[in-house]
């Protein structure tokens, strides 16, 4: 079984999904920043990651005898 490329792909996923949460930073800085609104921005942060991987794992539930590469 290939573990290695799937858990990269998770990983990745989630980083991906994190770092959407960057862009709110740029449409709302006053509510999402560094400061007073870092409970905020985690938790949005943390949201994309969950919908990314929950993605990902949609499209590869269990790693197989293939490196696991998203379906087009």
């Amino acid at each position: 079984m290939e573990w290695k490329p799937w858990l990269k792909g998770i990983i990745g996923a989630a980083i991906g999904g994190a770092a959407n949460g960057v862009t709110v930073l740029i449409v709302a800085p006053d509510a999402f920043n560094f400061g007073e609104g870092l409970g905020k921005l985690e938790a949005v942060m943390a949201a994309g990651a969950l919908v990314s991987v929950s993605m990902y794992l949609k499209q590869s539930p269990l790693p197989g005898d293939e490196p696991c590469l998203p379906k087009s």
